[in-house]
This record gives structure tokens, sequence and C-alpha cells, in this order.
């Protein structure tokens, strides 16, 4: 599934999730990114119709509830919703580390692109005068702060298109230019990095992404190149940044009632 795809799909379950009313398609059109289309436009209305169908086959097959009615009698277009009782997950039981895990990995996706315009679909329902439950979209505002170059590296490795750059290193004053074929983004020892293929030097290089000065620039056109197989970027931003600090065992004494972060 393209990533086009799976936008609009999470899209369509946040916007259905957050009303109790049964949306008509021509609201879902209105509001969910990706269904834009002229109505007056047979052949433009009609491709939107077989994408809308697939769609909701789709997440039909992925055991979403979705439901199909009207919300009186007097609606002449039946509508869709998605059930909150059959939808809800039962309670999951999470180690402390695997719950960090998935709640760092929640808020960056929230953050890295899908945040912005399922607030902008919601923005379109409550300006239509449908009713938006805040609770069903808890969560959908960033909670994660990263570098303003993750967004555009990111985007420019999956698409892979070459970037330029200007990068500031520590022993000097000025910022030099980079060229830069992404192979992804990675995050390392609390900071972010990309890794990639650099141009001028003709050598596998990364770059902390907080020494990015100003705007990426996207250069090549997407399909550029191709990464290298099973490439453990991990790896080369470990060797890039030297060895792992030395870890040991610490023992803690916190007094009753205290640390409760600590605790968690």
């Amino acid at each position: 599934m393209s990533r086009t795809r799976t936008e609009r799909l999470v899209n369509l379950v946040i916007c259905l999730l957050s009303t109790r009313r049964f949306l008509t398609a021509a609201q879902i059109a209105a509001t969910v990114p990706g269904y834009e289309h002229d109505p007056d436009d047979a052949r433009d209305h009609e491709a939107f119709q077989r994408k809308f169908e697939r769609d909701k086959a789709e997440l039909r097959e992925l055991g979403v509830p979705l439901e199909t009615g009207t919300t009186s009698v007097f609606d002449a277009e039946p509508g869709y919703r998605i059930a909150h009782r059959e939808y809800a997950l039962p309670d999951i039981p999470l180690e402390p580390d695997e719950a960090a895990a998935v709640g760092i990995a929640a808020r960056l996706w929230q953050h890295a692109g899908l945040a912005a315009a399922a607030s902008s679909g919601l923005a379109k329902l409550r300006a239509a005068g449908v009713d938006v439950d805040p609770q069903a979209t808890l969560g959908l505002e960033p909670m994660v702060t990263v570098d303003p170059a993750f967004a555009p590296l990111t985007a420019a490795a999956r698409d892979r298109r070459e970037v330029g750059f200007d990068y500031r290193v520590p022993d000097r004053d000025a910022p030099t230019r980079r060229r830069l074929q992404p192979w992804g983004v990675v995050c390392w020892r609390g900071r972010w990095y990309v890794v990639g293929h650099d141009l001028d030097r003709a050598a596998t290089r990364c770059f902390r992404l907080s020494r990015v000065v100003g705007a990426v620039r996207v250069t090549g056109a997407p399909g550029a190149y191709q990464p290298p197989a099973n490439e453990d970027l991990i790896s080369h931003v470990a060797r890039w940044s030297g060895p792992v600090e030395r870890t040991g065992r610490a023992t803690v004494l916190a007094a009753p009632g205290r640390a409760a972060g600590l605790r968690r």
C-alpha cells in the first residue's frame, strides 16, 4: 500500500471516529485529504467513487467496523461512521520499555506528517456544523520536538530525491554546502541523523539534523537513486559519533511518594 493511500485511510478513520453522526460521501470528500475532486465533473466524480469504494473495502478487510446508515429519517443519502464500541481495543499489557517505545513512535508519527492533515480535516467538520468528539482525537497534536530538517529529509529519503543543505560543524565558523542522496533518518543517543551518499565526497556520510542551517532544498527527481539494500544506518552513525559511553549499574534510594516519573 502506498504512503499516500495509507495516510488517506488513516485520516478517513480519524474523521469517522470523530463524530457520532453518519457522514455522507460528499461530506467525507470535502473533509478527508486525498479525496479532493470536482463533483460536477462526471469523470472526476466517478474516479472519487471508485477510490472511496476501494478504501471502504480495505478498511473492512482490516477489521474496521464501518457502518452505513442515516442520522435521521430526513436524510436522503446514507452515510458512514465507525462504531466506537466495536473499534475500541481491549487492554493490552505492555512492559515499561515496550510502552515507552510505542509512545515515542506514535508521537513521532503524529509530528512527522499526519497530524496536520488530520487536524485540518477535523476543522472542516466543525466548520460544516458536524459535532466532533474531542476525546476521539486526543494526541493529534505533536508532542515530540524534532529538528526542522526532519520532515523534508524523511520525505526526500522516502521519495529517493537528492537534497542540498547548509551544514555547520563545531570547528568551523561558517556552514558548508552539502549535497546528499538521503537513505534514511535515524535516532542515536537522543539526536536525529540523516545517513546517505555524499555527492561531493563520493562516500557514505551522516549529518546531525540539529546542525543543518536553514531550509533543506530538494534538487533531484523522485526515484533518482537506489539506496543499498539492508543497510544498517545506525551503525554508520555509531561509527561516526565515536565509541559508546561506558555503562554501569546504579542503585537509587527514592523517598516514599517521591520520584513518580522514575518509578514509572
